[in-house]
């Protein structure tokens, strides 16, 4: 099935909850609306021509530019997208999905922006959507056990975000 078609036939199936996508990348890509995710992602596991019953990794990705200069050279707008990479491996197919999210909740500046946890389709999500929290600053709604992962429990902010400053020290302790 061509990539065209498949993103029609998700389309006939969920409606506006698929958003776009991109086959001429590299890695090709679906975009998914956050409310359509869990129940897009069932199917895709589901279906029987289809099986992803994988879930390889989930990354967060922070698109911000702080330097003013040069975000105002870019064609998008700052926002935050959270990558899901499965696969079939019956069928051996792979497929990414793409969720776009606002780099804050509500546009208000700390409060993370929110995508539903898929742990309940494929139980790897569990450590990779904490890895993402702790990381990209992404709060996955009904995660069952969303807590850091790397960082340690009292670590502030979130490293992988392109605003974030590295503390001088840590408990007392010096860095660099």
């Amino acid at each position: 099935m061509s990539g065209q078609a498949f993103v029609e036939r998700l389309k006939k199936v969920f409606g506006d909850k698929i958003t776009g996508a991109n086959f001429a990348a590299i890695d090709p890509w679906v975009d998914v609306a956050p409310a359509g995710l869990v129940e897009v992602c069932r199917y895709l596991r589901d279906e029987p021509d289809l099986r992803f019953d994988f879930l390889n990794c989930i990354s967060g990705v922070d698109y911000f530019e702080p330097d003013a200069k040069k975000a105002a050279k870019n064609d998008w707008q700052p926002h935050t997208e959270v990558v899901y990479h499965l696969s079939s491996l019956p069928k051996k197919t792979s497929l990414v999905l793409k969720v776009i999210l606002p780099r804050w909740k509500n546009d208000k500046p700390g409060e993370l922006p929110e995508v539903p946890s898929v742990t309940g389709v494929w139980s790897t999500a569990d450590w990779h959507e904490r890895e993402v929290f702790d990381l990209s600053g992404v709060r996955f709604t009904g995660h069952p056990d969303l807590r850091r992962i790397l960082c340690p429990e009292d670590w502030v902010g979130h490293p992988l975000r392109k605003d974030y400053e590295m503390p001088l020290e840590y408990h007392g302790i010096r860095g660099r």
